[in-house]
């Protein structure tokens, strides 16, 4: 029989995948990663952290279709390729997706070294998104359920993870996931999808960055594009690309935060119309296939997690960056996320925006 960790994050969707690997016939262990305590993101202890509610609802589920569970403590990596990872960005200017890093360096390595010691053939989580095999060569597919995918998130996969992970949600809708929760009396059948970062709770970034620091981040010049100064920002860790709320500062027509130069404090304003630019380049970019293209790809892309795929054509470059040109303009291209490339459902890689 094989073993298969399931990764169970205490929502509904992780819950069904959980029990549909059971009915195919799985020794199944479910398993939830303790990623950090309240004290590490600047909570009180006395405050109950919502981490916690998660936990149990994850445990109810795995007794419910009679699996063993389990809390393992990720904290130290959490804290090292998250985390870190996010302060490190917004201190330079840069916009973070902590997602991604998550997939990548906590569910699809950690996890994955804690499978292999426990013997198991393969992790499974509740993403939306789908593995086929074709050829002897595996492929990250959207979901069936475009309003859930989640590939985007999970572009650095590489064909050994993709070998050894299932996605039993990948050919379902969302609807269908919470009816078969609710008649498995699953207690979290009804639970909203978690929006936020889960470190960040409330979704103030920039509190955050304060708290978990110990800084202040001064306050510095808002420029316009001929490098006037327009007025005082409060540190510009708290703005990103595109940003026209929270600025603080009232000028006769809506501008927006074109620039962001960490080094010399400074935040650039401009129109909507100057957000608009057909080009990027990405760098730390992973090929799903495992090899890079020998010449230029036709593709569509996407800049963010939400956004419809766009035209675009890659071009790989001899030190492992790829530039990507849109057919058309795209709005606030920021550094810090992620632009994926797509032919149709299938998956061909993605980057971080430089």
């Amino acid at each position: 029989m094989k073993k298969a960790l399931i990764a169970m994050s205490g929502g509904v969707d992780s819950s069904l995948a959980a029990k549909l690997m059971k009915d195919a016939g799985y020794d199944c262990i479910g398993c939830t990663m303790k990623l950090y305590d309240n004290e590490d993101i600047g909570i009180s202890r006395q405050h109950t952290c919502c981490s916690l509610d998660d936990v149990e609802d994850a445990r109810s589920v795995a007794y419910a279709i009679g699996i063993p569970y389990y809390v393992f403590n990720f904290k130290e990596g959490f804290r090292e390729n998250v985390i870190n990872r996010f302060v490190e960005a917004y201190e330079h200017g840069k916009t973070p997706n902590p997602c991604i890093d998550c997939n990548r360096y906590m569910k699809f390595d950690k996890l994955f070294e804690r499978a292999r010691i426990l013997g198991c053939d393969c992790v499974v989580t509740g993403h939306y998104a789908r593995i086929e095999k074709e050829d002897g060569v595996y492929f990250l597919k959207k979901a069936l359920d475009e309003t859930k995918d989640q590939s985007y998130v999970l572009y650095s996969m590489t064909q050994e993870q993709l070998a050894h992970t299932r996605f039993p949600l990948g050919n379902m809708r969302k609807s269908q996931v919470r009816k078969l929760a609710k008649e498995n009396n699953f207690i979290n059948a009804a639970k909203p999808d978690s929006q936020d970062i889960c470190f960040v709770p409330d979704g103030d970034y920039g509190s955050f960055l304060e708290r978990y620091t110990g800084k202040c981040y001064a306050s510095g010049a808002f420029l316009d594009l001929e490098g006037n100064i327009l007025g005082t920002h409060n540190g510009s860790i708290h703005y990103t690309i595109g940003q026209r709320k929270g600025l603080g500062i009232s000028f006769g027509k809506p501008m927006y935060v074109k620039g962001i130069d960490a080094a010399n404090n400074t935040v650039t304003l401009a129109e909507d119309r100057d957000l608009y630019g057909d080009k990027l380049t990405a760098a730390d970019f992973n090929w799903i296939s495992g090899e890079a293209p020998a010449a230029e790809v036709k593709c569509q892309a996407k800049i963010r997690y939400r956004q419809q795929e766009q035209p675009a054509i890659a071009y790989p470059m001899p030190d492992g960056t790829v530039n990507v040109t849109f057919e058309h303009p795209q709005r606030a291209i920021t550094p810090g996320q992620a632009v994926v490339l797509y032919d149709g459902d299938i998956v061909l890689g993605g980057g971080r925006i430089v």
